[in-house]
């Protein structure tokens, strides 16, 4: 029979055993994110160009500037080409992604042949990175290999679809891709919610002669509010944080016509070595996700009190 000391041994034994297990990655966490993070927010108060802050005889290579570098962003026409191009990708991605994904969820809810092979086919893009779906929508977009050059290879010479080269267009071919990856997994969110809705409700909303518009309309798409926030908090965040798609697709480009900015942090960063510019941009980014992330939290809060 085990002693009282054995039994306490093993009960404190028991409550460290996750925190010790749990706190190599804590740690990590609160150095490689956070720590990071904190890191970011100073060196954009900082004048500081490249890495590391000193130069080759040991002087310190920056000063704390206070605003300037926020001051000067905002001056930056780039910056304004890629808030501009931002607002255009992460509404049309936002919007065109729920409306996708809900009419494919509806559409699955109704019980159709073959959901379990459909499903699937819905959600494989997003198990793709952004870097396979960049390279494969450029090389199918391409005027020179890809649908122009098919189409007009059968015979429809004056065909044309040349977006991806055009300035004008060129933004609405990334939001493409992305919309393209992601909307099967809007839609797994809204069928999840479709089927967590009581049936009995439905069931007494049609004995009182509700048609399947008002059904859907009155009943059904407002108990969806949790899915469409989900929806909307986890597209507004990879909308803010594409960099790779980008990259993939058109390199920025033509010009600046796909700048974002995720691209605009990086190239200040590494390419033309104005850290404290680029780590202000990186503030913005992150501060505008946080904004989005309040709303979600609020809701949760007030759904657990």
């Amino acid at each position: 029979m085990a002693s009282a000391a054995e039994t306490d041994f093993k009960t404190r034994l028991q409550h460290w055993i996750p925190k010790l297990v749990l706190s190599p990655s804590l740690v990590m966490v609160l150095v490689f994110v956070y720590g990071f993070i904190l890191f970011t927010v100073f060196v954009s108060f900082t004048d500081s160009r490249i890495l590391p802050f000193v130069d080759k005889d040991g002087q310190r290579t920056f000063d704390l500037i206070g605003l300037s570098n926020y001051e000067k962003l905002f001056r930056l026409s780039h910056w304004e080409i890629a808030l501009t191009n931002m607002a255009v990708f992460a509404g049309l991605y936002i919007v065109v992604c729920t409306i996708i994904g809900l009419t494919l969820a509806i559409l699955l809810d109704q019980k159709i042949r073959g959901e379990g092979f459909l499903r699937p086919l819905y959600l494989y893009p997003m198990a793709l990175s952004f870097i396979v779906t960049g390279t494969a929508w450029k090389w199918f977009l391409d005027p020179g290999i890809g649908l122009e050059n098919i189409v007009q290879t059968w015979g429809l010479t004056s065909f044309e679809f040349d977006w991806i080269k055009d300035r004008d267009f060129a933004i609405y071919t990334v939001v493409l891709a992305a919309v393209w990856q992601t909307s099967g997994f809007v839609m797994a969110m809204f069928l999840a919610g479709l089927r967590g809705i009581d049936n009995e409700i439905l069931k007494a909303a049609q004995m009182d002669g509700a048609s399947n518009w008002n059904l859907y309309r009155r009943i059904i798409i407002p108990q969806l509010r949790p899915a469409f926030l989900s929806a909307f908090v986890i597209l507004a965040h990879l909308a803010i944080k594409t960099f790779d798609l980008v990259i993939a697709m058109t390199g920025g480009g033509p010009g600046r016509a796909t700048e974002l900015p995720a691209t605009f942090m990086y190239s200040y960063t590494f390419s033309r070595n104005q850290m404290g510019i680029g780590a202000s941009s990186a503030v913005i980014m992150l501060m505008t996700i946080a904004a989005i992330m309040i709303p979600y939290l609020y809701a949760e809060l007030k759904e657990k009190k």
